[in-house]
């Protein structure tokens, strides 16, 4: 069974914000998950789509060093995780003589997809 993970961390995105993408595609085939990222308007699609094309390429390369081939279209998105990343905290001036924080989030992504299950022949 061929599986295969990527992960892209410090994703200048907020976690949340992700989250709203990485849920559109979960459990998707990885077919109909390059169409939603796609045609996506969210600003977390595009880094997204590109973490996708990553873990196909990891599959791909497992199995040409199995000597195998394999169809990565037909391949599920078993998992997505999207974690909080560290905050950068600036400081911007504000009225008064006062400093507010401006808190710059970030985010890691870990996807990992597997081949779909096939369906058993009973004799």
């Amino acid at each position: 069974m061929a599986d295969a993970t990527a992960k892209v961390t410090n994703l200048p995105i907020s976690a949340r914000k992700a989250r709203l993408v990485a849920d559109m595609v979960r459990g998707k085939n990885v077919l109909d998950a390059r169409d939603i990222l796609q045609f996506t308007r969210k600003a977390a699609a595009e880094p997204i789509r590109k973490l996708l094309n990553s873990a196909v390429a990891n599959a791909e390369n497992e199995a040409a060093g199995r000597h195998e081939r394999i169809d990565t279209d037909e391949m599920i998105v078993s998992e997505i995780r999207v974690n909080e990343g560290r905050t950068l905290n600036r400081w911007r001036a504000s009225a008064r003589g006062r400093g507010m924080r401006i808190r710059n989030r970030t985010c890691h992504v870990e996807m990992a997809i597997t081949e779909a299950a096939k369906p058993r022949i009973e004799a």
